[in-house]
């Protein structure tokens, strides 16, 4: 797949809306829509220097910015790195590299406090050298020599980006490489001299785009060095309502082979082993179900129940069975994890040997090791592990190594990074800690506590809360409450050093402030039916339990409506949208991030169709119910709402610009107490450089106190 979420030659314009709006359109605030045009760009920086004006002004902001960016920049964070042949490779910005270092080092370096790095690629010097604002998408190296990259980069943070190739031996781009234009899409090696090509080839003989109606590529090609694109095969068309086509090798030694994968919508897909002829042959399940193979495994998890050979397994199952054997119609499946009331499986993770089973109960991640034998799957317990926190794994180098990268962290421990060898038995070696996240503010005084609020309908919504040891209840705490419920996304406890020192630890306003996130329906804390319970005409279920949340925080007298705040980005915009709209009485300051608002336009702006099956199509019967959570056509100039602070980027070519700047100019339009920012640069996200992130974090929290103090 193409990293798809809602979780990368000529300068080329930022794509614009698919189509636009008719001529006797009613919506007087439509010409936001044209996201580069010279009105729209006056309207956005006049209401940037409004913003500024009114929050970036004074000392206070200073030092919070200058603080925040200092995180940001910080050397002392954890190096991430991904092992490509010999080395271990890190993407990594500070201050001198605002715009990063692909760089490498050794593991024995690696293991010492300040490793020795060697720049591979500089991106500042590159930018400066070729006159764009590039950012890392990411590099594709050619296993087993790992000469060869397909460097991914984005023009200013967009999802569109190009692919070039590059030598890790010379250090230089390759004269003459393959080399995709700006587009969404991707290239994957083949072989040394072939890739598979996803793109935007430009529309067929008939006029059919080569790109689907949720603007990602509809046909995978095959293409050889030394050709012209355009001279690529044919390996499979989708059709233009796919949401996205691909075509993958995969390079795991003794099991070569090709598959394609036709997403059909955002949750179900086909997938296709392709033969040395070009044939397709199907893995036969249900298209809902996530495929994965992995060596002689194939994978199933299922999103619903599934009856085979007269047994039903449960949604949120995992089964394995061997690939070949599957592919020649025999269907012996194992089931290695079955949910519970409380459990569901968060991720799996293959080693040369193992697999790691990542499971949330009552969203407190339990981390386990099967191993198969000629007995059957073995289950063993994965030594060493926190009893506490997030935890997340991930393999080292499946190919040839047990080895992992386990990863701890919660709201008030500064993460660390272990590297553990796994073995079949329990007598495994405990994870030796590589590195520690720097502690970015004052922890010692709150404490982590979760809760269970009960909404409209009596399902018992689980949040967790950090706060005050010494917390008075009497109603007055500043609290934010953050959420996201939607695309089956797990909220879980996080080392943040913008929310410590934004938000937790803020002595400047007389103490900090209580931090709150809610694991609502629409997110997959409880695995597919979590989600499931939230999706198109239940949206309201949702946004039932973020209320139940906020109310449930007052009842316990931690804070009060004058006091709490809330804040989402993306479809936590849209939650916090609908709670601006539809709860407005519950609130006392609303930050409205990168968000989708306008559900009647959603589908036709940029990559938006992708998410029908999330919210439903709005150009048919289902804006019955979509237009009971549009929050754009929710909206009453007669009613109050609490102040609000909306946020968004130009380069943002997932989620369009123009439902944050069209709700922001209707409700200035109303005369409503709202500010709105737009950085020119970031996708979707706060910002493309350290120094934008921390601008716009710091408005962020200088309204949050301003309003809920």
């Amino acid at each position: 797949m193409l990293g798809l979420s809602i979780a990368c030659g000529a300068a080329a314009a930022l794509p614009q809306p698919k189509d636009t709006m008719p001529a006797n359109s009613n919506d007087p605030h439509a010409w936001l829509e044209d996201v580069t045009g010279a009105k729209p760009l006056e309207w956005v920086h006049a209401q940037n220097a409004r913003t500024d004006a009114e929050l970036a002004g004074t000392p206070a902001f200073a030092q919070s910015e200058a603080s925040l960016r200092a995180i940001l920049d910080s050397r002392e964070k954890i190096p991430d790195v991904d092992k490509i042949g010999a080395y271990y490779y890190n993407f990594w910005k500070d201050a001198d590299h605002e715009r990063g270092l692909w760089r490498r080092t050794t593991l024995d370096e690696y293991r010492k406090p300040q490793p020795q790095w060697e720049t591979v690629i500089d991106l500042d010097a590159l930018g400066a050298a070729e006159g764009e604002k590039w950012v890392w998408h990411g590099a594709d190296c050619l296993k087993p020599a790992y000469a060869r990259c397909l460097v991914a980069l984005s023009r200013g943070g967009s999802d569109a980006d190009v692919t070039r190739e590059f030598d890790l031996t010379s250090k230089q781009w390759v004269k003459d490489g393959f080399f995709r234009p700006e587009a969404k899409g991707s290239l994957g090696w083949i072989d040394k001299d072939s890739v598979y090509v996803g793109t935007d080839f430009g529309p067929d003989a008939d006029g059919t785009s080569a790109m689907t109606a949720s603007g990602y590529p509809r046909i995978a090609k095959q293409w050889r060095r030394g050709t012209p694109m355009s001279s690529a095969s044919l390996v499979y068309a989708g059709k233009p309502s796919d949401l996205a086509i691909s075509a993958i090798h995969d390079t795991t030694p003794g099991f070569e082979r090709d598959f394609v994968s036709r997403a059909l919508d955002f949750y179900s897909d086909e997938l296709y082993l392709r033969g040395k002829d070009g044939i397709l042959a199907k893995v036969d399940v249900p298209d809902s179900v996530i495929k994965a193979v992995h060596r002689e495994w194939l994978t199933l998890q299922l999103r619903d129940p599934w009856t085979l050979d007269d047994r039903t397994y449960a949604a949120g199952s995992l089964l394995v069975a061997r690939f070949d054997d599957f592919m020649a119609g025999r269907r012996a499946v194992e089931v290695l994890f079955e949910p519970s009331a409380s459990t569901s499986l968060e991720s799996v993770t293959w080693t040369r040997h193992h697999l790691v089973l990542n499971v949330l109960d009552d969203v407190k991640n339990r981390l386990s090791v099967l191993t198969p034998g000629a007995d059957g799957w073995t289950r063993s317990a994965f030594v060493g592990a926190p009893a506490f926190g997030t935890l997340g794994v991930r393999a080292v180098d499946a190919d040839d190594s047990d080895a992992v990268w386990l990863a701890a962290t919660d709201y008030l421990t500064p993460s660390t990074l272990a590297l553990a060898e796994l073995s079949a038995g329990t007598h495994g070696q405990a994870p030796e800690v590589l590195k520690t996240m720097p502690t970015f503010f004052d922890a010692s005084r709150d404490v982590i506590e979760q809760h269970f609020a009960v909404s409209r309908d009596g399902t018992r919504v689980p949040y967790f809360l950090v706060r005050p040891k010494d917390l008075a209840l009497d109603g007055t705490a500043p609290t934010l409450l953050y959420g996201y419920g939607g695309f089956e996304v797990s909220l879980t406890p996080g080392y943040s050093g913008t929310v410590g020192k934004g938000w937790l630890e803020q002595t400047d306003h007389g103490g900090g402030g209580v931090y709150a996130v809610a694991n609502i329906r629409g997110g997959g804390e409880y695995g597919p039916r979590w989600h499931q319970a939230a999706l198109k005409q239940n949206r309201h279920k949702a946004y039932e339990d973020f209320a139940a949340v906020a109310q449930d925080l007052v009842a316990r007298r931690i804070t009060s409506p004058a006091h709490l705040g809330i804040m989402g980005g993306s479809n936590g915009g849209l939650l916090v949208g609908n709670m601006l709209t539809q709860y407005p009485q519950l609130f006392g300051a609303v930050v409205v991030q990168v968000p989708l608002l306008d559900m009647k336009r959603y589908s036709h702006l940029l990559a938006g169709a992708s998410w029908m099956a999330e919210y439903g199509d709005p150009d048919t019967a289902d804006w019955d119910y979509i237009r009971t959570f549009s929050p754009y056509q929710l909206f009453d100039p007669a009613r109050d709402y609490p102040p609000t602070f909306l946020w968004t980027t130009t380069r943002d070519d997932r989620v369009h610009p123009a439902h944050a700047r069209k709700m922001a100019a209707k409700m200035l339009a109303a005369g409503k107490d709202v500010r709105y920012f737009e950085n020119t640069e970031g996708g979707h996200g706060a910002g493309a450089t350290n120094q934008q992130a921390a601008h716009v974090w710091a408005l962020t929290y200088a309204f949050l106190w301003k309003e809920l103090k």
